[in-house]
C-alpha cells in the first residue's frame, strides 16, 4: 500500500491526501457507531458495501445534474473525491415517521408524514449534534441565505429521485441524512453534495414486510446487519463481484 498523509478520521471514514491538489481519498471503515458514539461495533464488510452503494447513488445523482464531491471509486474501500469546505450542518430529510421525530412529537412509527420535512442539526459531537433552525444557520454564518436555498433545493430533488429509484427495487426511503460543502474553483464557489449516501445514513424499509435494511439493525440490536447491507446492494445490482471482504487501509504518515 502506498504511504499517504491522513488529514481527517471520522466515525466511519478516513480522509487522506489525494494524488492531485484539491483532491482527497475517502476510505470507508467497518466501524459502526450510534447514540453519539456511545455504542460502537465492527460490521465486517460494511465499508466495502457503503463504498459501492454511495458510488452508485453519487453517480446517479450526477447524471441528473446534482453537483457532488465524488470523482471515481478507486478500489473496494476507497473513493477519489474533491476537497470541499464542509458546511457544519446535517440535513435530515423525512418522508415517514421514524427515529427522533417519533419521540419528540409522539407520532406513530412508520406513518407517512403530511409532506416531506427537512430538519437541520449543527455538527458537534461535544454538543450532541443539536437541532437548529434555518435562522440559526444563517444568523451564525454557517451558511448564507443563497447557500441554504441551494441546499434545500438539492435536498428535495435528491429525495424525489432516490425515493423513486429505491421504490423500484422494493425499498421505502423513510428518511436520510445529507451533508454539503463548498467547492472552491479559483474565485468561484458552489455548493456540492458531500460525505456519503448509504445504509449508514438512510432508513430503508422493505416495502412489503417493513423489514429494516439499514443501520437501525445495529442501533436496535436486530442482528443480521451485514446481510441487510448486502441485500440493499443486491437489489441495486451492485454487490461486489467477490462479495464483501476486508481490505487493509493505506499505510499512514503522521
Amino acid at each position: 500500500m502506498s504511504r499517504r498523509r491522513q488529514v481527517y478520521e471520522g466515525k466511519a471514514k478516513v480522509l487522506f491526501e489525494g494524488p492531485e491538489p484539491g483532491t482527497l481519498i475517502q476510505y470507508f471503515k467497518d466501524d459502526a457507531t450510534a447514540f453519539n458514539n456511545r455504542k460502537h461495533g465492527i460490521i465486517t464488510g460494511k465499508g466495502v458495501l457503503n463504498n459501492r452503494i454511495s458510488e452508485y447513488f453519487m453517480m446517479k445523482l450526477g447524471e441528473i445534474g446534482i453537483p457532488t464531491h465524488f470523482i471515481r471509486r478507486l478500489n473496494m474501500r476507497e473513493q477519489l473525491i474533491r476537497e470541499v469546505e464542509i458546511i457544519p450542518i446535517e440535513v435530515v430529510i423525512r418522508n415517514y415517521a421514524a427515529g427522533g421525530i417519533v419521540k419528540r412529537l409522539g407520532l406513530e412509527e412508520g406513518q407517512r408524514l403530511p409532506r416531506t420535512i427537512l430538519e437541520y442539526s449543527f455538527k458537534s459531537d461535544e454538543l450532541g449534534d443539536p437541532m437548529v433552525a434555518e435562522e440559526h444557520i444563517t444568523a451564525f454564518g454557517w451558511a448564507s441565505v443563497p447557500e441554504m436555498d441551494d441546499i434545500i433545493g438539492y435536498s428535495l430533488r435528491i429525495n424525489d429521485f432516490l425515493s423513486g429509484l429505491l421504490l423500484g427495487v422494493g425499498l421505502k426511503l423513510v428518511d436520510f441524512k445529507l451533508e454539503f460543502g463548498r467547492l472552491w474553483e479559483e474565485d468561484d464557489v458552489r455548493i456540492v453534495l458531500a460525505d456519503e449516501i448509504s445504509p449508514d445514513s438512510c432508513r430503508l424499509w422493505d416495502v412489503t414486510s417493513g423489514e429494516r435494511l439499514d443501520k437501525d439493525r445495529f442501533r436496535q440490536d436486530l442482528g443480521r446487519v451485514e446481510e441487510a447491507y448486502q441485500e440493499v446492494a443486491r437489489r441495486l445490482g451492485i454487490l461486489p463481484e467477490a462479495g464483501p471482504r476486508d481490505l487493509a487501509g493505506p499505510e499512514t504518515l503522521q
